[in-house]
C-alpha cells in the first residue's frame, strides 16, 4: 500500500501547535493587560503627587490648563518637549510675579491640557493665540523654552497681533538631522506603535529608569532637587504624556524646516538665551544661525545647560525683565 504524504503547509495547523499558539497569545494578552492596568494605577498615583496648579479654559474645543499670577506687563510662558508648567514654576515665576502678570500654559497634550486635533506646531500656536485672546492680554512678551520656543516663533509669525516680543530660552529653531540622545526613546514614527508603547511599556520603563531622563536633559549640570514633583518631571511618565511627547517630536521633525524658512518675516523683536554647555540643542545651530540670518534676533550666551530656566533662574529672570522694555 502506498504511503500517503502528509503536508502541514497547506493544511490546518496540527492541534498541538494550535494549542501552543493560543496559549502564547493568551499570555501576551494577559501581560499587555497587566501593563495597561499598572500604567493607569501609576498615572493616578503620579497625579496625586503632582496635581493641577491652575485653571482651565476651552480654546477652539481644546481644554487648556494654565496658571495666571501677578499683575503688570504680561508674560506668557510655553514649556518644552515632555515638560509642563512646573518647569517654569520651580524657580522662575516667583522672581517675576511681583511686578508682572505671568501666565504659564501646558501645551496641548502636555501636563493637564487636552490634546488638540493635531500636534503640529502651527495648531499649538493657534491654541496659545486663542488663550491670549480669551485672557484679554495686550501683546504680551512670550517666553518659550526648547520646543516651546518653536511654538512661540510660529505664534509670532501666524498671529503677530497677539505678540509684543519673544524671549526664547534654549529654543528649538532649526530642523534637526538626528534626534537628541535624550529623546530617542520617544522617537516612534508609527502612530499605532506609539499608542501601544504608551499604554503598556512607557510608564513601567520610565519608573525603572529613575532620573536617567532628567539627568540627560539637565546635563552637564546636576538635576534640581525635587524636580520630579516641584518641577513636574514625573508627569511625563504617564501614558498620555508619553504619547503626547512622542507625537510632538514627530510633528516637530515634520514642521521645523518650513517654520525656519519663514524667520525673515518675523515682525517682532526676538531675543534668545542659551547655555553654552547645552547638550540637548546646539547653541550654534539653534541660536547662532537664526541670529545671523534675521537682523531682529539678539543672541545671548551664558554658562549652563539646557535647563537654565531652573539652574540659572536669577540670570534668566533678569534677562526676561530686560526684554519687557524691548518688546
Amino acid at each position: 500500500m502506498k504511503r500517503e504524504e502528509r503536508r502541514h503547509d497547506d493544511g490546518p495547523v496540527p492541534r498541538g501547535n494550535a494549542s501552543v499558539i493560543a496559549a502564547i497569545a493568551a499570555g501576551v494578552a494577559a501581560l499587555a493587560g497587566g501593563l495597561v492596568l499598572f500604567s493607569r494605577f501609576a498615572a493616578r498615583r503620579i497625579e496625586r503627587e503632582v496635581p493641577p496648579d491652575g485653571q482651565f479654559a476651552t480654546i477652539h474645543g481644546t481644554r487648556l490648563h494654565y496658571v495666571d499670577r501677578g499683575h503688570g506687563p504680561a508674560i506668557v510662558m510655553i514649556h518644552g518637549l515632555g515638560g509642563q508648567i512646573r518647569n517654569f514654576g520651580y524657580a522662575l515665576v516667583d522672581r517675576l510675579v511681583a511686578d508682572h502678570r505671568v501666565i504659564l500654559v501646558d501645551r496641548p497634550g502636555s501636563g493637564y491640557s487636552a490634546a488638540g486635533h493635531s500636534a503640529s506646531i502651527a495648531v499649538q500656536a493657534g491654541l496659545i493665540a486663542g488663550l491670549i485672546e480669551t485672557l484679554e492680554l495686550d501683546r504680551p512678551l512670550v517666553v518659550g523654552h526648547s520646543l516651546g520656543g518653536a511654538v512661540a516663533l510660529a505664534l509670532a509669525l501666524d498671529h503677530p497681533d497677539k505678540v509684543g516680543g519673544l524671549a526664547l530660552v534654549a529654543p528649538l529653531t532649526q530642523p534637526e538631522g538626528a534626534v537628541p540622545a535624550a529623546f530617542r526613546g520617544i522617537a516612534i514614527n508609527s502612530p499605532a506603535v506609539r499608542r501601544a508603547v504608551a499604554l503598556t511599556l512607557a510608564t513601567p520603563l520610565g519608573l525603572l529608569s529613575g532620573d536617567k531622563g532628567a539627568v540627560a536633559v539637565f546635563a552637564p549640570e546636576p538635576v534640581a532637587a525635587d524636580f520630579g514633583t516641584l518641577g513636574g518631571g514625573r508627569l511625563v511618565l504617564r501614558p498620555g504624556a508619553f504619547h503626547a511627547a512622542s507625537t510632538d517630536l514627530a510633528a516637530a521633525r515634520t514642521d521645523m524646516a518650513g517654520l525656519a524658512a519663514r524667520y525673515p518675516d518675523l515682525a517682532v523683536p526676538v531675543a534668545i538665551l542659551f547655555g553654552r554647555q547645552d547638550e540637548i540643542l546646539d547653541p550654534t545651530l539653534h541660536g547662532g544661525r537664526i541670529a545671523a540670518d534675521v537682523p531682529r534676533v539678539e543672541l545671548t550666551l551664558i554658562d549652563g545647560g539646557h535647563m537654565i530656566l531652573i539652574t540659572a533662574a536669577d540670570t534668566v529672570a533678569l534677562w526676561i525683565r530686560g526684554r519687557i522694555g524691548a518688546a
